[in-house]
């Protein structure tokens, strides 16, 4: 008897992302606040120990992490 071969069935799988279009959107806005603080940390003047670059710098770069967290993170 010749033996039959049954293909496997195929099920029609719809491929989804992780994220949301939303998520996508919130990692670019903490991607953006993370360079900003970076560019704050740059500065342009000569003083090392400045308010923006030893506070306010870091502090826009933590927000930007903790951001990136809570997109990460939404759903």
């Amino acid at each position: 008897m010749a033996e039959k071969k049954t293909s496997p069935i195929v099920k029609d799988v719809k491929s989804e992302l992780v994220f949301t279009k939303k998520n996508y959107q919130l990692l670019l806005i903490s991607i953006a606040i993370v360079v900003v603080g970076f560019i704050l940390m740059m500065g342009t003047t000569g003083d090392i120990y400045d308010f923006r670059r030893t506070l306010l710098a870091p502090l826009v770069v933590l927000a930007g992490f903790a951001f990136g967290i809570y997109a990460i993170l939404k759903k």
